[in-house]
C-alpha cells in the first residue's frame, strides 16, 4: 500500500527527517518506534518533528496494523494433531489436551493408542507418558510441572479451572500469563472476560485489542466476534473480510454471516460461492476414517451400547 510517507521514507531513509543529517560511520539513526518508516538522528530531534509527524505515522501504524490483522492464517489456532497431522476441529471436544506434555490430540488417534495398548495401561500417544489410576491428582502435578516452564496451554488449562472454580483473580492473572506468552485461546478469554465484565472491568477497547490478538493468531470465533464489533460500527466491508477469513478456516457462525451479508446486498454471490467451497474444504480436511471411527465409538458409549 503505497502513501506519500511511504515515498518520502524511500528517499529520505538514511537521513533525519527532522534535521536532514545523513547516517554516517559516526551518526546512527534510529526508526520511528510506531511506524518505523522514517528515522531521526536524536530523541531532540524527534520531539521537534512530532508534530509534523504525527498525523502520518498514526495513518501508517493504523495501515500495519491491517496489514497483519486481514493476513490468512495458515490453519486454526488448534493447528494439526501432533499425530496424525490432519488439522484439528473446532470442536474442541474431539481433540482432548494431555496434561502431560500440553498436546492437543484427536479422538481419532487417542483411540488408536487405546486399541493399541489393548485397553490397558493408557499411555500418551504423544510422549508415551504412562497413567496411574489416581489420574486427577497426576493430572495437577503435571500441569504444575507445566507451568513451572511457562507452557502457555497449560497456563491457560488452568486459567480455565481455576475461573470454572470461582477463583476470578488467579484465572484473569493466568489468561494474561497465557496471552503475553502468545496463546490465541488466552487472548480470546480476555477478550470475552472484557466484554462481558468477568473477573475484571468491562472495558471495550481492551475486549477488541485481545479479539484481534486472538484473531491474528488464527482463532475464527475472535475473528468472528471481530467483524461483529465492526458491523456494529458500521463497517461492513471490515467486517465480511473478517468473515471470510473466519469462514475459511470452517467457521459456521461466520459463513451464516456471508450468508446474510449478501442477502443484504453487501457481499456478492461469487464471494460467497469462493468463501463456501474454502469453508467446506476446511471443515473435510479434519475428517477421516479413523476420527469417524472413534466419534461412532464415543456415540455408542454416550448412548449406553457397547
Amino acid at each position: 500500500m503505497s502513501t506519500d510517507l511511504e515515498e518520502t521514507a524511500s528517499t529520505t531513509s538514511w537521513c533525519c527527517a527532522s534535521c536532514g543529517i545523513c547516517q554516517v560511520d559516526d551518526i546512527k539513526l534510529k526508526k520511528c518506534a510506531a511506524c518505523k518508516s522514517i528515522r531521526y538522528c536524536s530523541v531532540t530531534c524527534q520531539r521537534e518533528h512530532r508534530p509534523q509527524h504525527k498525523a502520518d505515522c498514526k495513518k501508517r501504524v493504523a495501515e500495519l496494523r491491517d496489514e497483519i490483522l486481514f493476513r490468512q492464517p495458515e490453519s486454526s489456532h488448534l493447528g494439526d494433531c501432533p499425530i496424525c497431522l490432519l488439522p484439528l476441529s473446532l470442536d474442541v471436544q474431539k481433540s482432548p489436551m494431555q496434561s502431560c506434555c500440553s498436546k492437543v490430540i484427536c479422538n481419532g488417534c487417542m483411540v488408536a493408542s487405546i486399541l493399541h495398548k489393548g485397553g490397558k495401561n493408557y499411555a500418551c500417544p504423544f510422549c508415551r507418558h504412562e497413567y496411574s489410576k489416581d489420574d486427577k491428582t497426576e493430572t495437577d502435578v503435571n500441569v504444575m510441572k507445566r507451568i513451572e516452564v511457562n507452557d502457555p496451554v497449560a497456563i491457560r488449562e488452568s486459567a480455565i479451572r481455576h475461573g470454572k472454580s470461582g477463583d476470578l483473580g488467579t484465572a484473569m492473572e493466568y489468561f494474561k500469563k497465557a496471552a503475553a506468552l502468545g496463546d490465541a485461546e488466552a487472548h480470546y478469554q480476555l477478550g470475552m472476560s472484557y466484554t462481558i465484565g468477568r473477573g475484571v472491568e468491562r472495558d471495550a477497547k481492551k475486549e477488541k485489542y485481545h479479539m484481534e490478538e486472538a484473531a491474528i493468531g488464527g482463532h475464527p470465533a475472535a475473528r468472528d466476534a471481530v467483524g461483529i464489533m465492526e458491523m456494529r460500527m458500521g463497517n461492513q466491508d471490515r467486517a465480511m473480510k473478517h468473515f471470510t477469513i473466519a469462514a475459511t478456516l470452517g467457521h459456521d457462525g461466520a459463513m451464516d454471516s456471508l450468508r446474510m451479508g449478501h442477502a443484504l446486498g453487501g457481499v456478492r454471490k461469487e464471494d460467497v460461492d469462493i468463501a463456501l467451497g474454502a469453508y467446506q474444504a476446511a471443515v473435510d480436511a479434519t475428517k477421516s476414517p479413523q476420527r469417524e471411527m472413534a466419534e461412532s465409538a464415543f456415540d455408542r458409549m454416550r448412548s449406553g451400547h457397547s
